[in-house]
């Protein structure tokens, strides 16, 4: 029925764009809840603020702390797995890069994630008698936030606007499989995060700006991979 890529679908492919198009559309229904507990308790700018708010509610400290971006970040590789079986006959070399590039990202990003390391200093913290042990703590938890807003943070961010543009493009490649909204929202929201989230205010901006093309892309990515799923479905029935 969709041609273009998939003509060889078995049931491992069917399986796979049924998994890779519910990963993208509940990636698009946790950014909105990012964003609300973003604005509504913002994260703190030392690391006092820090131990306090996880001290007040640990959910919305570890919320605060990118705890829904670790499960963004297993999901999108799910979702990148799916479009590299759809794509994947249309420029292999690029999907195999694309694919390599986000899952290097999400390992990066998985080596800069400090949420429950604060949790733990903040309860250590909050219990620490002397003003040497609260010293030491804090001078931990100052380290923590170093490597959460660090080098590792930016490459994987870089990385995967990276990935997210190169499939973008090969969508563009063949228009009727995904459709060239799909194609040109991943390119507009990948471009947007090559400033970092981390590079101050700026950097929260492009960040913020860029969720609006990148939950567009992914809801039509979701689409598409679930009506592949059902077409493969279909075809093996029938067959």
């Amino acid at each position: 029925m969709f041609g273009d890529g998939v003509k060889d679908n078995t049931s491992v492919w069917m399986t796979l764009f049924r998994v890779g198009g519910i990963a993208a559309l509940t990636i698009v229904l946790l950014i909105p809840i990012q964003i609300v507990i973003f604005v509504v308790w913002p994260p703190p700018n030392t690391v006092i603020g820090w131990f306090t708010l996880f001290q007040d509610s640990p959910v919305v400290g570890l919320i605060d702390m990118d705890l829904l971006l670790i499960v963004d970040y297993v999901l999108v590789v799910m979702v990148f797995l799916a479009l590299w079986a759809a794509l994947r006959r249309i420029n292999e070399s690029l999907m195999i890069i694309a694919l390599f590039l986000q899952m290097i990202s999400a390992a990066t990003y998985f080596a800069s994630t400090v949420a429950f390391e604060m949790l733990s200093l903040s309860s250590q913290y909050m219990a620490a008698s002397t003003d040497a042990q609260r010293s030491i703590i804090l001078a931990a938890g100052q380290a923590m936030l170093a490597i959460w807003e660090g080098t590792a943070f930016d490459i994987s961010y870089i990385l995967a606007a990276i990935a997210t543009l190169m499939v973008s493009a090969v969508m563009l490649l063949r228009s009727q499989l995904f459709g060239r909204i799909t194609g040109y929202a991943g390119i507009v929201s990948s471009l947007l995060m090559f400033v970092p989230a981390s590079a101050g205010m700026i950097g929260l901006f492009f960040s913020l700006v860029s969720l609006g093309p990148y939950a567009i892309w992914l809801a039509l990515v979701s689409k598409r991979l679930l009506q592949l799923a059902h077409s493969t479905s279909t075809n093996l029935a029938t067959s």
